[in-house]
């Protein structure tokens, strides 16, 4: 494949990527210029009066839009409802693949969801969200993603009923308005479960420096709520142990997961894997930081058995601006064990035997994760042992925009 068709992208794409870079950048700026009347007025006020105390910091245009957006009502001296926020996620995407299995170029509206988030008698939170597709609309109201209810007795032990997220791999564990990356690597798309949000009950909690989650939950067969409770069960248990104290880092968790998924086919909200074998560490310092993963899966009914390591090294050159890197592997023990992932399924639908991955990338954060801009270039391959469709190698960039309240 030559330098050239790599990167062959089209007009069209290269001047929405810039068009929409360029808006973010104006916007931010004008927050800036928002913001110094604010500075000057505190500098002014502590001039005048040197034996008061310091003024308080003024919050940013950022906080006081996230705040009248998200804050619908807050009183805690109120007994019966302390809090109800509004929170979700707009991710939208511009996408290019070129491959010796084909090119593919999209704009994409990634995901786009919304709800209630409603804390009530001190200890109870309800929180539901929705998905929706405003790009296509057919079907506009896609599905629930969480609808569950939170019972906080105190740190080391919350209790969690309903549709809720099902956290192990270190991408697993991770929101997608939290990711570094663009979007998770192939071993969230082949190990960990992509559909993320069952129905189940959990315990967790934080017994400093440990933590802990156990929980069941229903793999039955998928639907856009709660499932059909068709199938069968599977269990998640994990214990972390952090060491940022210890080194004197801003995060040092090391976590491991084991899950095991009761045999089904009905089991259609998760990979057909019956145990599952993760570790993954996070740490990061003052400027650098690195996270990783090491995870062994047993599938059944004709998956394949897989193994698969991560590591992902970031750079924070700024406080807005950071680097990220990652390399993943993915074996499977016989043919058609792996799938592809993101905009490579695009190109290629089969199943492959080995795959590699390399991704570069770069993020600004206007309003931290609240508010960023990501862009990463992946070079990928996946051997076909099979030859029946599997095989991929080839570059995709992806650029955009991520916003979370």
């Amino acid at each position: 494949m030559s330098l050239l068709r790599t990167f062959d992208l089209s007009v069209t794409s290269v001047a929405r990527v810039v068009t929409f870079v360029s808006v973010l950048v104006g916007a931010s700026a004008q927050a800036q210029v928002l913001d110094r009347p604010l500075a000057a007025s505190a500098v002014a006020a502590a001039s005048a009066a040197p034996q008061a105390a310091p003024a308080k910091e003024q919050p940013s245009v950022y906080d006081r839009i996230w705040t009248d957006f998200t804050q619908w009502y807050k009183n805690d001296d109120n007994p019966a409802i302390q809090q109800v926020l509004f929170t979700g996620r707009f991710q939208h995407d511009f996408a290019t693949v070129s491959a010796d299995q084909g090119d593919h170029d999209e704009s994409n509206i990634r995901r786009v969801r919304f709800g209630p988030r409603v804390t009530f008698l001190r200890q109870f939170l309800f929180h539901t969200e929705v998905e929706v597709n405003p790009q296509e609309r057919d079907p506009f109201y896609l599905r629930f993603t969480d609808a569950y209810l939170q019972w906080t007795h105190s740190s080391p032990f919350v209790v969690t009923v309903g549709k809720q997220g099902v956290p192990f791999t270190n991408e697993g564990a991770t929101s997608s308005k939290e990711l570094i990356t663009i979007d998770r690597s192939n071993v969230a798309n082949n190990i960990w479960f992509p559909q993320e949000y069952m129905p189940g009950v959990s315990v967790s909690g934080r017994i400093a420096p440990w933590v802990y989650r156990g929980a069941i939950y229903s793999a039955g067969a998928m639907n856009r709520e709660f499932g059909e409770f068709s199938g069968d069960y599977f269990a998640l248990a994990l214990v972390g142990y952090d060491f940022a104290k210890k080194l004197g880092a801003k995060e040092a968790v090391l976590t491991g997961n084991y899950l095991y998924q009761h045999p089904d086919p009905d089991n259609t909200f998760t990979r057909q894997l019956e145990h599952i074998v993760s570790t993954h560490f996070r740490f990061e310092a003052d400027k650098w930081g690195v996270r990783s993963d090491l995870s062994i899966a047993q599938g059944y009914l004709g998956q394949q058995d897989l193994w698969s390591a991560m590591v992902m090294p970031f750079y924070n050159i700024t406080d807005k601006l950071q680097a990220v890197t990652r390399y993943t592997y993915i074996d499977s023990d016989g043919p058609n064990g792996i799938r592809p992932t993101g905009y490579e399924a695009r190109v290629v639908s089969g199943r492959g035997d080995e795959y590699n991955e390399l991704y570069l990338g770069a993020n600004y954060y206007f309003y931290g994760h609240k508010l960023k801009v990501q862009s990463g270039v992946q070079w990928a391959d996946m051997n076909d042992s099979a030859n029946d469709g599997g095989e991929y190698s080839g570059v995709s960039w992806t650029t955009g925009i991520r916003v979370g309240w």
